[in-house]
């Protein structure tokens, strides 16, 4: 069916539109005629279709009064809206009640109304395109009077671009029991066919997996604990064991869908890239990275270094180390590794040190935590990905004689624990035993080397909560000199709590 064709319509208020911005303001028309007949059109309409889509700027109000009429379970028609308009020069200049009326009298069958949304949306889209170019151009011109440099100038690029291209992607609406269930009956059948029956990615310690069923695809997980506990170590192990196993096969298409392992982004906002590569390089050679730091090593241990450093060098483990790193910014960087190199998992070291970006910050501390947990959580299911993100605890823990961590413990928890689909404490007893070091050739020194004995390479990760499965307590063999978590080789590794 052809256009409806274009009324007297006059529209003063886009004098400043350029002469080459594109619209259609036949199918805007058409599509309000087909709303005003047949207000049932309205729930034919994508999620997608705003108030803001059409270009003419009384089409926006007008289709945001026949939006708001039909949510509410009103009849929306030209007499009813026309009382809204009655102060609206635009309306007056159109023709009052009048242009409603014919909007009605040419509306083509209510069943062609998805069609014209489409048309007014894509439009609107390639609208943004023009706008987003302008300020692009604009804003690169502008040489030593802006304050953003090339590269934030090209992240801002791509987030506006990305969140163009996803806009509405997000919003899938109602879907059905059948749909959801495929789904589910997917991820049981690819974690029936891997080793172990992980469902998510394996994190290389044994008993952890059994617990979690591995890191699923767009859950946050918080991994939290107090300085010292090996929180960012434990990270480290886990990114790394994910990147070094990293296998995949190729697609029909052309893409990559990862079979084992994944690529890791890891944002180091406290440590520096190359302090995270000692770590990594100390767990493979076996060398203390404190010696490794000092130089203090021989030719051999040299040796093994050398070759642990070419045997891991391919691993798809990518580091960005900015501090003071803004929410959107690590956003725009994920979203970028994802589209370029694939992304399987995301890592943060540590939570409490991101910001929104927001100019002048944000007073309210713990509101600004709860709207970068809610932002990752999102970003999470944008990319589905798990995305680990460590978080400092309060110092509460100190003042307790048991000093296992709870989820009350969180530093400025607002709605981390809310957002978070598991939360994990690592807890070291030996570290606090330590400090508690009686005087030597003491009775009370030789309890306590016995009981130090015992503990001296153990840690816990205490599983708070946990979406998916059970919480509890793993046991797991800690090195210090390697800041490196295994498996911890005796029985009765699990304690439930």
């Amino acid at each position: 069916m052809a256009l409806v064709p274009a009324l007297d319509l006059r529209p003063p208020h886009n004098d400043a539109m350029p002469a080459q911005m594109p619209a259609n303001l036949e199918a805007e028309q058409a599509l309000l005629g087909a709303l005003l007949y047949d207000n049932g059109a309205y729930e034919r309409l994508s999620d997608r279709l705003a108030a803001g889509h059409f270009h003419e700027p009384f089409h926006q109000r007008l289709f945001a009064a026949i939006e708001a009429h039909i949510r509410k379970g009103q009849l929306a028609e030209p007499i009813l809206l026309a009382d809204e308009f009655k102060r609206d020069p635009a309306f007056e200049e159109l023709g009052g009640l009048r242009y409603l009326a014919d909007l009605v009298d040419r509306a083509p069958p209510a069943a062609n109304a998805p069609d014209y949304a489409r048309a007014v949306y894509d439009l609107a889209l390639r609208r943004d395109l023009i706008r987003i170019g302008g300020e692009i151009s604009t804003t690169a011109q502008q040489v030593g009077d802006s304050e953003l440099s090339a590269r934030d100038q090209i992240e801002s690029a791509e987030q506006q671009l990305y969140f163009l291209a996803e806009e509405g992607g997000t919003a899938t609406g109602l879907g059905s029991f059948a749909d959801a269930l495929r789904g589910a009956i997917e991820m049981a059948a690819e974690a029936y066919s891997r080793d172990g029956g992980l469902a998510g990615l394996a994190t290389g310690l044994t008993d952890l997996d059994q617990k979690l069923g591995g890191l699923h695809p767009s859950d946050l997980i918080i991994l939290a604990g107090r300085p010292a506990m090996g929180k960012s170590a434990l990270a480290a192990n886990i990114a790394f064991h994910a990147a070094r196993h990293y296998a995949w096969e190729p697609q029909p298409d052309g893409s990559r869908k990862t079979v084992n392992g994944g690529v890791v982004a890891f944002f180091s906002l406290e440590m520096s890239s190359e302090q995270l590569a000692m770590r990594l390089l100390a767990e493979v050679s076996g060398v203390s990275s404190d010696r490794l730091r000092k130089g203090e090593i021989d030719a051999s241990e040299f040796g093994r270094v050398r070759d642990a450093s070419i045997e891991i060098q391919e691993s798809p483990l990518f580091m960005d180390d900015t501090g003071g790193l803004a929410v959107g910014k690590l956003a725009a960087r994920a979203r970028r590794l994802k589209r370029q190199m694939g992304l399987d998992l995301i890592v943060i070291d540590y939570l409490q040190l991101l910001t929104t970006g927001s100019p002048g910050g944000n007073d309210n501390r713990v509101q600004e935590v709860s709207m970068i947990t809610q932002s990752l959580k999102a970003l999470a299911k944008e990319l589905s990905v798990p995305i680990i993100a460590l978080s400092q605890l309060s110092r509460q823990v100190e003042n307790r004689e048991d000093k296992r961590p709870q989820l009350a413990d969180l530093r400025e928890s607002g709605s981390i624990e809310q957002d978070a689909d598991v939360v994990m404490f690592v807890y070291r007893e030996a570290y606090y035993k330590g400090r508690a070091e009686p005087r030597e050739g003491t009775p009370e020194h030789l309890a306590w080397q016995e009981e130090m004995d015992q503990v001296v390479n153990l840690a816990e990760v205490i599983i708070g909560k946990q979406r998916h499965g059970p919480i509890g307590t793993v046991k797991l063999h800690f090195n210090g000199e390697l800041t490196k978590f295994s498996n911890l080789a005796t029985p009765g590794r699990f304690e439930v709590r």
